[in-house]
């Protein structure tokens, strides 16, 4: 499955992925591969470098649905993967007759090679595409930054931070709405459970509890099966592999940020133990994207300002302002979203993102306080507060001792000991649910039913075991409450009583906590109370992340940190001087540690959320030793969930295997390269055949006194030059004519999904004999490499600096000038292993 519970046919993957690897390219790339090198009619010479030779034991693709594939990729015309010539069925066949073809299983538990070009977003297999990060240097480039004046360049600078600014103004807006939504629905739904039960029609309480939990899932479902499948999961996983540079079809779409928004909404006030808190950081990053599109045509929004932002590189940076003012709506912790921003989504920062990051989530800062003040005079319905208000545990009083050390010490371990084991449950989970959701639509929608049924059952049901608690005395509060939120639910409970689990389960999520974390209530849940609601939040959290719905990880780590932490600060009520909604804080530190393995961040976060300052020192200590401790056994979550969606992400670190090979180690064949006057019909053979991104091109005499590396160009830069069709009879050079016909702007990269395709080129017998000039549109200082350059460094590199291509030269003289591109795919370890199984990984 996949973090978001969408159907899947693994069988299906299996083999799908295994053809797809053939290819090595990167059309939609992450990996696009140019190894040794098959020659087109008229093309330069190159080294030949024999791809290495790849064998798997017998049935690793045995028993799959063939005509499944097939189907699947004539469908996509063949070109939504990376693929040489895999156009009918005849091709099909011969590849899947190749026994030395590598796939990729994203979700299976027998994983051999994982370098594909497809991965699993929502419940579908999607080819997915590497971004081009690098600035493209030609000479239409040149020419649009000379003419480029100073209030063009004002314009620019202008518009993204106005671009800032909208991003959190909605964002703001947004998690505005989604709190006063969930508080309103789910409050009248509770309040409607609360009068039934005082008026002691049990039965009835419950079919309207269950009942309205089965309306709101069923309708949150239903969303995210048949609109936008990419919006179920926390969406902070596809936020991270886009700014890693993965893009993949429909996760920033506008119809994704539609289901986010109101599946979240139907999804939490379904009493599912998620949070919105996740899915925040998604709409953050949709409604970034949206903007960062660079106008639309279809809408007549083509104003020439907005043209500036037609690449991958300001895009990235808006989404990461997205990312980060999705954090800072979610929990009002501006500094928090900043840091989450830099510390887990963004793999590339610079000092002036920080400035925009900072400046968006002040805005989102802004508009939630302005939005309080407005709502604290009742304008926001009856419940219409409650999402609004933080966790304050300022008024207890902060000093601790060597005990409290102690303690939070133990909160530390323990913390990464179940940190750890959640992930792991995590990720058996979802691979069980992808057995279980690749039926279908109506398969999602009835393991969605399945949970909430499941869910109100543990919520109405457990309580009923807990005897009723006399209400303390000398509160400040009403006891037992009389309204849907509280700390003392009455429950079955006579006059002067309540009962605590009931306090826990019959509230929304942000008041359970909020009742955790409530200071001078030493007493007031008991343990066996704690226990069962740490039980019941610990596995429901677990079965439910990963169903058809938006749905976070935070709250529900934080519910069942807190409970621990007070268990913890139980025993150690005899000497210990912290209150027990501190040790609540704690333990939900502990468990977000072991968990989401963030420090820096989350400890911002917690200390904005709680607006207690003086427990910075222990929330520090006990995130480090929980981090620590789990990191001994897995991965954090998200990390695993992108490894699970099988998006090839590079880690900021080399693997020390890679340091025993060179750079000319992992690259291979065939390599596609182009003249620099290159005769039309070798370039459209060359784009039909190949799912390659980007082709070298080479001089030679008489353009040039001997062979050389000219640059790099893209493919869609090509289908718009042969679109043109800017031919000419003779193979000369015809640079002056480009540069009348097309500007820099006409070469800039499309919105999602609006780009040329290789369909929409029509040209002629005649025109294929002609020859198009390349260089005006040569990207000419691509970055290269030497071949004997460690593999190690090569990908340190390739990351940091954000590449799609690195072009690998060679060391010696009188060699062709290009030995082959490494792109994304070679780097993935997966891959490097195959070519090498004699190297182990580091465990």
């Amino acid at each position: 499955m996949l973090t978001d519970g969408s159907g899947l046919n693994l069988g299906f993957i299996f083999l799908l992925q295994s053809l797809t690897l053939a290819s090595h390219s990167q059309t939609h790339p992450f990996s696009h591969n140019f190894p040794s090198r098959t020659n087109f009619p008229g093309s330069t010479t190159a080294h030949h470098r024999a791809p290495v030779s790849r064998s798997y034991a017998p049935g690793d693709r045995s028993d799959q649905p063939r005509s499944k594939v097939i189907q699947w990729i004539k469908k996509n015309d063949g070109n939504d993967i990376e693929n040489e010539g895999l156009v009918d069925g005849k091709d099909i066949e011969r590849c899947w007759s190749d026994k030395n073809i590598a796939y990729r299983e994203p979700l299976l538990r027998k994983r051999t090679n994982t370098t594909s070009q497809i991965a699993i977003v929502g419940s579908n297999v999607s080819p997915i595409e590497s971004l081009d990060y690098e600035i493209i240097e030609n000479e239409l480039f040149k020419q649009d930054w000379r003419s480029r004046k100073k209030v063009q360049i004002f314009q620019y600078i202008l518009l993204k931070w106005v671009f800032a600014l909208i991003i959190g103004l909605g964002t703001g807006l947004v998690g505005f709405f989604n709190n006063i939504a969930v508080e309103n629905i789910a409050g009248y739904k509770l309040l409607l459970t609360t009068d039934l039960m005082l008026k002691q029609k049990y039965f009835k309480a419950f079919v309207a509890y269950a009942g309205c939990n089965l309306g709101l899932a069923t309708a949150a479902a239903a969303l995210c099966a048949f609109i936008a499948p990419a919006a179920a999961g926390s969406g902070i996983p596809e936020v991270k592999a886009y700014l890693n540079g993965i893009d993949a079809y429909t996760i920033l779409a506008p119809s994704t940020l539609f289901v986010k928004i109101f599946g979240s909404i139907l999804g939490v006030s379904a009493g599912f133990v998620v949070g919105k808190e996740g899915p925040m950081v998604h709409t953050g990053a949709c409604i970034a994207s949206i903007l960062g599109q660079g106008g639309s045509r279809k809408y007549h929004l083509t104003w020439k300002w907005l043209r500036y932002f037609k690449n991958d590189r300001d895009r990235r940076d808006l989404i990461t302002c997205g990312a980060a003012a999705g954090v800072a709506a979610a929990f009002r912790a501006p500094v928090g979203g900043v840091l989450f921003a830099l510390e887990e989504a963004a793999s590339w920062w610079r000092s002036a993102l920080l400035w925009r990051t900072f400046f968006t989530t002040a805005i989102v800062a802004m508009v939630l306080r302005a939005f309080m003040e407005y709502c604290s005079s009742g304008n926001c319905g009856l419940f219409g507060t409650g999402g609004l208000i933080m966790y304050d545990v300022s008024s207890a009083t902060v000093s601790y001792s060597v005990a409290d050390v102690l303690a939070v010490l133990l909160l530390g371990v323990i913390g990464g000991i179940f940190g750890s084991l959640y992930n792991y449950l995590v990720d058996k989970v979802l691979r069980t649910y992808s057995i279980i959701n690749e039926r279908g639509a109506g398969f999602k929608i009835l393991l969605v039913i399945t949970i909430s049924l499941l869910t109100s059952c543990c919520s109405f049901g457990l309580p009923w075991f807990v005897k009723c608690h006399a209400c303390p005395t000398n509160l400040t509060v009403e006891c037992p409450t009389a309204d849907a939120s509280g700390n003392f639910k009455s429950f079955q409970c006579p006059s002067g009583y309540y009962n605590d689990l009931a306090s826990l389960f019959l509230n929304t999520n942000d008041d359970a906590i909020r009742n955790l974390f409530s200071t001078s209530t030493e007493k007031e849940f008991r343990i066996s109370s704690l226990f069962v609601f740490f039980a019941a939040v610990y596995c429901l959290g677990i079965i439910t992340y990963g169903i058809a719905i938006p749905s976070g990880l935070f709250i529900p780590v934080i519910l069942a940190g807190s409970c621990y932490g007070r268990l913890v600060g139980r025993l150690f009520a005899s000497i210990t001087k912290l209150d027990m909604g501190l040790f609540a804080l704690l333990g939900a530190a502990s468990f977000l540690g072991g968990t989401m393995r963030m420090t820096v961040s989350l400890c911002v976060i917690l200390l904005e959320l709680t607006n207690d300052l003086l427990l910075l020192p222990l929330v520090m200590l006990v995130l480090l030793i929980s981090k620590t401790v789990a990191d001994c056994f897995n991965k954090g979550v998200y990390d695993q969930i992108v490894k699970l969606k099988g998006f090839p992400f590079m880690e900021a670190y080399a693997e020390p295997y890679m340091r025993q090979l060179v750079a000319g180690d992992v690259v291979s064949g065939p390599l596609v390269s182009f003249s620099g006057v290159e005769k039309v019909e070798m370039i459209v053979h060359a784009l039909r055949t190949t799912g390659h991104n980007g082709f070298p091109v080479i001089d030679e005499p008489p353009f040039s006194d001997a062979p050389e590396l000219c640059g790099l160009v893209l493919r869609s830069h090509l289908l718009v030059l042969l679109k043109g069709k800017n031919f000419s009879r003779d193979r000369v050079l015809t640079g002056e004519e480009i540069f009348q016909k097309f500007t820099a702007f006409d070469f800039a990269k499309a919105g999602s999904g609006k780009g040329l395709k290789f369909e929409d080129l029509d040209i002629n017998e005649e025109e294929m004999e002609m020859y198009v000039d390349l260089h005006p549109i040569i990207n000419s200082s691509p970055y290269t490499v030497v071949e004997t350059m460690s593999l190690a460094k090569a990908a340190i590199l390739f990351r940091q600096i954000g590449l799609r291509h690195m072009c690998v030269v060679p060391k010696a003289q009188g060699r062709p000038p290009i030995v082959g591109i490494l792109t994304r795919h070679d780097f993935m370890p997966e891959h490097v292993l195959g070519l090498y199984p004699h190297m182990k990984p580091c465990k």
